[in-house]
C-alpha cells in the first residue's frame, strides 16, 4: 500500500514540475519576444522638440526702401514672400553703424554697455573697448544654455582688430601675400562666443571675391575657389547647417550676417545685367517712384510722411556728367542684393525639404541706412587691398577706365544714391535721422504668428532680439556668466506682436554715434544730426520724415528730452568720452 502511494506522489510530483517547467517556457519566450517593446514602452522615443528655430539674417548698409516690398524696384522675390507670410515692421530701429548695432543686436543691450560705443579700435573705456565685454552674454549663449544648436555665418565686427606692425606688411596680408593666424583674440571670436559653427569674416570690409579675414571655425581660410562669391558662399553655409541640425531633436539658432550690400559694390555679371538700364533714368525718378509705390503698398501715409528734401540738393541728374558711371555704380548695388535674396530664397527651400519651415522663426533686418561714404576717399589701407590675389591693381578712383562692379573696383554709391535708397528719409548711415536709424524688418513663423500679411506701427529696437528669443524659446536671461556678473537686459519681447498684442508701456529709446544722437519718447524725438550740431525736434507723429523742427516752438520739450538723454548718457557709458 505503502508502495502504491509512493508511486502517485511521484508521478503527481513530476507532472506538477512538467506543467510548472512548460508554463514557464512559454512565459520566457512571450517575455523574450515582447522585451523590446516593453524597453520601447519604458523609454519611449523622444518627442521632436516643440521651440522653434530661429534664423536671424541681417543686410549690411541696406537702405530703408531697397527691397520690394518696401517700395524698391529690386526684384526680391523671397524676402517679399517673407514678409506676405509674417509681419512687417514699419517702425523698427537700428543703432546707425555696423558694429555698434551687431553689439546690441547680439546682447540685448545698448551698444555702449556691450563695449561698443564707436568701432573696434581698442580704447581703454568701458564703453569704447571695441570688443563684446564679459559683463555681456550673446542671443548664442543664452540658447546654447537652454539646449539650442547655433550656428553663424557672415560678418562678426565685433572684436577687435588685430593688425599688423607696419602698412606694407598690412598690405601684404591684406594682398593675400602673407598669413597671419589670427584677425583679431582668438577669445573674441564666435565660436567662443556660444556659436558652435562659424564661417564668414573676422572683420568689416571684404573683397567679396576674395574675402579678408575669412574663417571657418577658428581657422583662416587661406584660398577660395576660382568662381567663389560671398555672399553665394554665406547662404550656402547657412543651408549646410540647416541640412545638419535637422537631423537631430534640438532647436537651432542660425545669426547670418550678411556683408552685402556695404561697399566695395561687386556682383556677379549676370546679377548686373538685369538692372543695366533702371538707373539710367537718374536719383530724382526713382526715388520719386519708391516714394508712390511705398503709399500705394500701404507703408507710409502721405499726410504724415512726406517725401523729404533730396540730398545732397544741389545735383541734378540731368546736369550729371557721369551718368554712365553712377547708373552702374547703383545697377551693382542692386545686383547685390538680388543675388542675396535669391540665397535667402534658397534657404527657405532647405527648410522646407528638412521639415522644419513651419515652426522656423525667419527674421530680416538691415544694420543701417544706405551708406554715403566714399570708398575713393579711404583708399587701400587698413582693410582694403590694393591688389588682388593675382597681382593686379585695384582702383579707388571713380569715373576713370574701371567700371563699378568687378574685383579690380573699390567703390560705393555715394550720398546721390544713399539717399535714394533710405527713402523718403533723410541722411543715411551714422547719422541719427531716420534715413540712418530706421532699417527695413520682415518677420516670419507659419506655427506662431497669427495675422500673417499684416504690417504692425509697433516701435522696435534691434536690442530687443535678445528678449524675442528669450521669450519664444523659454531660455533664461542670466545674472553671472563664466564667473562675470551680467549687465541686466535692455531689450523687451517682440512676441507679443506675433500674436497681434499691442506692447505695453511707452519706453524712450535713446542713440549715439560719433556725435549724432537722439532721444525718442512718446511722439517726439530730439535729435542731433550732420553738419547742425544743435538739438532739433520733431513731432514723429505727423512728421515722420522730420521736415519741420519745432525745437523753437517748444523749449519745454527740448529741456525735458535733453535732460533724458544727459541721465542716459551717463548711466550707459556714453559720456564722458574717451
Amino acid at each position: 500500500m505503502c508502495k502504491i502511494i509512493l508511486v502517485s506522489f511521484l508521478k503527481n510530483t513530476i507532472y506538477m514540475k512538467l506543467h510548472y517547467l512548460k508554463h514557464a517556457f512559454i512565459g520566457f519566450i512571450i517575455l523574450t519576444a515582447c522585451a523590446p517593446y516593453a524597453a520601447f514602452a519604458a523609454n519611449p522615443k523622444p518627442k521632436p522638440n516643440k521651440r522653434p528655430n530661429i534664423i536671424l539674417i541681417m543686410a549690411d548698409d541696406l537702405g530703408y526702401s531697397d527691397l520690394g516690398c518696401y517700395g524698391g524696384e529690386i526684384n526680391t522675390p523671397n524676402l517679399d514672400k517673407i514678409a506676405k507670410q509674417g509681419i512687417q515692421f514699419k517702425q523698427f530701429y537700428n543703432v546707425s553703424r555696423c558694429c555698434p548695432t551687431r553689439a546690441s543686436l547680439l546682447t540685448g543691450l545698448y551698444n555702449h554697455d556691450a563695449g561698443i560705443g564707436d568701432m573696434t579700435t581698442p580704447q581703454n573705456d568701458e564703453g569704447y573697448r571695441g570688443y563684446l565685454g564679459k559683463n555681456t552674454v550673446t542671443i548664442a549663449e543664452v540658447l546654447k544654455q537652454a539646449g539650442y544648436r547655433t550656428a553663424m555665418t557672415g560678418k562678426w565686427h565685433v572684436s577687435n582688430t588685430i593688425v599688423q606692425k607696419n602698412s606694407q606688411d598690412q598690405m601684404n596680408w591684406l594682398n593675400h601675400k602673407t598669413e597671419h593666424p589670427l584677425f583679431s583674440p582668438l577669445d573674441q571670436y564666435p565660436t567662443n562666443r556660444g556659436f558652435e559653427k562659424f564661417y564668414g569674416t573676422i572683420w568689416g570690409v571684404v573683397d567679396f571675391f576674395d574675402p579678408f579675414s575669412l574663417v571657418e571655425g577658428t581657422k583662416p581660410v587661406t584660398t577660395v575657389p576660382k568662381n567663389y562669391y560671398h555672399t553665394d558662399a554665406i547662404n550656402e553655409k547657412a543651408s549646410e547647417y540647416i541640412k545638419e541640425f535637422s537631423k537631430g531633436n534640438a532647436p537651432f539658432f542660425l545669426y547670418v550676417a550678411h556683408n552685402a550690400p556695404h561697399w566695395p559694390v561687386q556682383a556677379l555679371p549676370e546679377d548686373i545685367e538685369k538692372y543695366k538700364d533702371t538707373y539710367k533714368m537718374g536719383w530724382q525718378a526713382i526715388r520719386k517712384a519708391r516714394y508712390e509705390k511705398m503709399a500705394k503698398l500701404g507703408l507710409i501715409d502721405t499726410a504724415t510722411t512726406k517725401l523729404s528734401d533730396r540730398n545732397p540738393a544741389d545735383r541734378l541728374w540731368a546736369n550729371n556728367p557721369n551718368q554712365e558711371f553712377d547708373a552702374r555704380t547703383m545697377a551693382v548695388h542692386a545686383a547685390m542684393i538680388d543675388r542675396m535674396d535669391q540665397g535667402i530664397g534658397k534657404m527657405m527651400k532647405t527648410l522646407e525639404q528638412t521639415g522644419q519651415i513651419d515652426n522656423t522663426i525667419v527674421i530680416f533686418l538691415s544694420d543701417n541706412g544706405a551708406s554715403a561714404e566714399m570708398s575713393d576717399g579711404y583708399g587701400p589701407g587698413f582693410d582694403r587691398p590694393d591688389q588682388t590675389r593675382a597681382g593686379a591693381p585695384v582702383s579707388y578712383t571713380r569715373y576713370k577706365n574701371v567700371m563699378p562692379g568687378g574685383e579690380n573696383s573699390f567703390f560705393s554709391i555715394g550720398p546721390n544714391w544713399a539717399n535714394v535708397a533710405n527713402t523718403p528719409y533723410k541722411l543715411w548711415k551714422y547719422q541719427s535721422l531716420e534715413g540712418g536709424i530706421h532699417t527695413p524688418m520682415i518677420v516670419s513663423w507659419p506655427k506662431g504668428i497669427k495675422n500673417k500679411g499684416s504690417r504692425t506701427d509697433e516701435i522696435g529696437h534691434v536690442m530687443d532680439f535678445m528678449a524675442t528669443c528669450i521669450d519664444v524659446a523659454g531660455a533664461k536671461y542670466p545674472k553671472e556668466f563664466n564667473g562675470n556678473d551680467i549687465t541686466p537686459l535692455e531689450g523687451r519681447s517682440l512676441a507679443p506682436v506675433f500674436q497681434g498684442k499691442v506692447l505695453t508701456g511707452e519706453r524712450p529709446l535713446f542713440n549715439e554715434h560719433e556725435g549724432s544722437k537722439y532721444v525718442r519718447y512718446q511722439n517726439w524725438k530730439l535729435v542731433v544730426a550732420g553738419p547742425d550740431r544743435s538739438w532739433r525736434l520733431f513731432d514723429m507723429k505727423n512728421d515722420k520724415a522730420e521736415m519741420k523742427n519745432l525745437a523753437a516752438q517748444y523749449p519745454e520739450k527740448v529741456a525735458k528730452l535733453t535732460k533724458m538723454w544727459d541721465e542716459w548718457a551717463t548711466k550707459h557709458h556714453v559720456l564722458p568720452k574717451p
